[in-house]
């Protein structure tokens, strides 16, 4: 009984059976090997990264700009943050394999060569600049080569592993689509929209300090200098308030730069909350008491998904 039982569970070589079998793990080799690449490419950052861009371009245009010209940016953004991030796990290899955060993505796991992860994230980088050049205008589209090379190359490939300042100095590249939407409209960059780039550059400074926090271990472990890992609890306390504070206060400052009350009151409510946020993380970290920084993490994407739904619902009405 046992012997005809595992004869029939693996079906005879050539078999109908045995062809369908082999069907069935293809495709499932295929669609992991889909997802992995797909993985490198750090989706959830591209869908943050596109909730500023489109409320930008709504407001540049006082209303809702061509759909295609968004569709095209929208395309165009996601390849070029795309293409960035797979570059990223490219030349981050090394020590993505330390971090207990990283350790599974595909390039660590082997399930992608880092030869055709690169391959991968300079095609898609080809296709964000000349789709970008062929449907927006040149001062959009060399912000966003600037916004891929300056995260892979001058972040990435330095920032990142020598200095306590990284995570400041690369959220340059992380507000760069509040500034790519805007030149796609109007082919200009005027106050309110280096005021919205002001306020998405310091937001990431409280956001991703927290991340910090909490993978302090796994940063320490990869030797990546954050600032969680080499600063006093009073600095990173100090920092995270101050850069949230930075935040709201910036936030408020562009209300009169051409939106109403529609954006201002969400801005009002929304900065407080922030503010309490941060203020609780930090009287936490300063007490030794347990810290749970994703809170804090997390609010901070609601916040801003919030802000900018406003500066989008201000432009349509």
């Amino acid at each position: 009984m046992t012997m005809i039982t595992d004869r029939s569970a693996t079906p005879p070589a050539g078999s109908a059976a045995a062809d369908v079998a082999g069907d069935g793990r293809a495709r499932r080799d295929v669609r992991a090997m889909v997802a992995a690449y797909v993985s490198l490419t750090k989706p959830r950052i591209v869908e943050l990264l596109l909730v500023t861009t489109v409320p930008a371009m709504m407001l540049a245009a006082g209303g809702m700009p061509s759909l295609w010209l968004v569709a095209a940016v929208l395309v165009g953004g996601s390849l070029a943050a795309g293409a960035a991030s797979v570059i990223n796990c490219y030349i981050d290899r090394d020590i993505d394999q330390l971090m207990r955060r990283t350790k599974r993505r595909p390039l660590p796991t082997h399930v992608v060569a880092p030869r055709n992860a690169l391959i991968f994230g300079l095609v898609l980088a080809a296709i964000s600049v000349v789709l970008m050049a062929v449907a927006t205008n040149w001062l959009a589209t060399g912000l966003t080569l600037a916004a891929i090379l300056y995260y892979d190359l001058v972040y990435t490939l330095w920032l990142k592993r020598t200095t306590v300042l990284n995570t400041f100095w690369g959220g340059i590249c992380g507000a760069a689509p509040v500034l790519i939407g805007w030149a796609a409209v109007t082919n200009s960059l005027p106050p309110v929209a280096w005021g919205l780039f002001a306020v998405v550059f310091f937001w990431q400074l409280p956001h991703f300090y927290a991340l910090a926090i909490k993978y302090r271990a796994d940063y320490a472990r990869a030797g990546i200098p954050m600032l969680p890992v080499h600063a006093s609890t009073r600095r990173v306390n100090a920092e995270i308030v101050g850069f949230t504070w930075l935040t709201v206060l910036t936030s408020l400052a562009v209300w009169p730069l051409g939106m109403s009350l529609i954006y201002g009151v969400p801005a009002v409510v929304v900065g407080a909350i922030f503010l309490v946020e941060a203020h609780k993380l930090a009287r936490r970290n300063a007490r030794g008491d347990a810290v749970k920084p994703m809170r804090l993490f997390h609010w901070s994407t609601t916040y801003l998904t919030i802000l900018f739904a406003a500066v989008a619902l201000d432009a349509l009405i």
